[in-house]
């Protein structure tokens, strides 16, 4: 199986802090279009024009100095070695306010990054122009790396960064399927697989917190599950695995629970007898999820249902079974399809709690 690109651009929206920050009016259309390039680079476009309206947050950024005063703190090894201070100098190392931040060069990078890849010239012009505007403010070293600029936090004064920081990287992002192969290639997942898995998973979660109404649906992702433990020894609780959710979809007006786990693999394995079967651990792993939360105090997960979710690689599957009161359910979903189908496909699945 291969994925166009464009899917994996949908995935990757999904999953993107940008998904997290948005709402059904501006992603959650009846179809998203198939540039989505130009959708990021139009909301990045937005968010910086927005901040500079309102002055680009600066940062205290480390510099060294020979200067004919003290500022910060004196660097007493140059400053020797040198002999400044017969020449009425001292090296200085102080902290400057400056606007030419990590987080601010990340976004000008962004900037001539998605410029490249969308297909409107006047949108492609309006991010070259914000960028060459942050260099002559002083937007000018080098940008950090995709781990380095993850580690920003945001306080009460520099909050509203957050959704045109998720915009840039995103658009940063946007560019790794299309290095190579152009915009229209098929990514196979068997290149990269590792990172599909994880970015599936998350696309999945992100789908469903952005098109159920959290009026009516609580959506959880990476819920952390205990196990009904008694009689325990000392040490068993530093060596007893953990069971952590991908998706747990709650309805808020009825008692009603699905939990989802997604596979990036066939639905379908080799079985002990047989050429095709269900792959056993994937159903005692739902198995555990299920049964080892009833009858404690969540009337939910009584009769909970559960829903493994695997792309479709051999062909559409979608078959269930109810075992102790829960229904167990298998089923795929095409990444090859249009934004439609798969948002028709995943909302269906969803469909019995309605």
């Amino acid at each position: 199986m291969s994925i166009p690109v464009r899917n994996i651009w949908w995935l990757m929206l999904y999953a993107s802090d940008l998904g997290k920050e948005a709402t059904p009016s501006n992603l959650a259309a009846e179809d998203l279009p198939d540039d989505i390039p130009d959708l990021v680079a139009e909301i990045l476009a937005k968010a910086v024009e927005q901040r500079q309206r309102r002055q680009l947050t600066t940062a205290f950024l480390p510099r060294e100095a020979v200067l004919t005063r003290v500022r910060g703190r004196i660097d007493h090894l140059i400053t020797a070695r040198r002999q400044l201070l017969a020449k009425g100098q001292v090296a200085c190392r102080l902290e400057e306010l400056s606007i030419d931040s990590p987080r601010n060069r990340y976004v000008r990078a962004a900037l001539d990054t998605v410029g490249r890849l969308v297909r409107k010239p006047e949108l492609a012009h309006r991010c070259r122009s914000l960028a060459h505007g942050l260099r002559l403010q002083g937007v000018v070293g080098e940008p950090p790396t995709r781990q380095q600029i993850s580690s920003e936090r945001f306080g009460r004064h520099d909050h509203a960064d957050r959704p045109m920081l998720a915009a840039a990287r995103l658009a940063m992002d946007l560019a790794l399927p299309t290095e190579e192969a152009g915009t229209n290639a098929l990514l196979d997942p068997q290149r990269c697989v590792h990172w599909l898995r994880h970015l599936y998973e998350k696309a999945i979660g992100g789908f469903y917190r952005l098109h159920l109404d959290d009026a009516h649906w609580v959506v959880n992702t990476g819920k952390t599950l205990s196990w009904p433990i008694e009689e325990a020894t000392a040490g068993i609780a530093q060596v007893f695995p953990s069971m952590r959710t991908d998706i747990v979809i709650d309805r808020r007006d009825q008692p009603q629970r699905l939990v989802i786990d997604t596979k990036f693999t066939g639905v379908l394995g080799r079985g002990w007898y047989r050429d095709h079967s269900l792959r056993a651990g994937y159903v005692y792993q739902l198995y555990a999820y299920l049964r080892s939360q009833v009858s404690r105090g969540d009337h939910r997960a009584n009769h909970a249902a559960g829903l493994l979710l695997h792309p479709a690689i051999d062909g559409d599957f979608d078959e269930s079974v109810s075992i102790q009161g829960h229904q167990m359910r298998f089923a795929t979903v095409d990444l090859a399809g249009s934004h439609q189908q798969i948002k028709e496909r995943l909302l269906g699945l969803v469909r019995p709690m309605r």
